[in-house]
């Protein structure tokens, strides 16, 4: 039936998980593609030999367009979708995508991404004061600027803004500012600790 692969592109993203995204469907774009240059070309013919005196085709050429046009729009919907989804991702997990993840994009997703990512930083160095403003900082207001948080691993001195150092070995308990610790809260080597 006419846009059907289109459809299931649709129902795919549909079905994911929030903050998942499935691999790149190569195949069902390609073959969403292939049928919309088939009924374009179909199209073409039609058109033509209705020009040349034919008649009874216009209700042909009407179905085939409209599946066209639901094709487009599904087709758009499907790569729209992917590129909100890897836009979020990009303000969750940072500049630099985990592996699994990034299996799933395409080339091209992987290039938009680059850019975004470009675009991104030279915005939060233009804004604020000398060294720019990291927006990706508190992605959720924050209750208290300092936090108490353990170490999940050894990482070695740290040192904070105003000139201390602080080793943070495994399982040693601290109690830092929040804009300090935020990135490596997020990379996993301090646990936020709620009391």
């Amino acid at each position: 039936m006419l846009a059907d692969k289109a459809l299931e592109l649709i129902r795919e993203l549909k079905r994911t998980v929030d903050g998942t995204l499935p691999p790149y469907n190569e195949d069902g774009v390609r073959q969403v593609l292939e049928e919309m240059k088939a009924l374009f070309e179909h199209n073409q013919r039609d058109v033509s030999a209705t020009v040349a005196g034919e008649s009874g085709l216009f209700s042909g050429v009407q179905l085939r367009h409209s599946a066209l046009e639901r094709n487009k729009r599904c087709l758009l919907a499907y790569l729209y979708n992917r590129l909100v989804q890897i836009r979020k991702m990009r303000w969750e997990f940072g500049s630099v995508l985990p592996a699994d993840i990034k299996y799933n994009l395409c080339e091209q997703e992987i290039q938009w991404f680059g850019r975004y990512n470009k675009m991104l930083a030279s915005y939060m160095r233009s804004i604020g004061d000398a060294g720019g403003l990291d927006l990706t900082q508190d992605l959720k207001p924050p209750k208290t600027l300092y936090v108490e948080v353990r170490c999940q691993v050894d990482h070695g001195e740290f040192e904070t803004q105003d000139g201390n150092v602080i080793v943070l070995k495994k399982n040693s308990q601290h109690f830092l500012l929040r804009s300090e610790c935020e990135h490596l809260i997020r990379q996993g080597i301090l646990e936020h600790i709620v009391h």
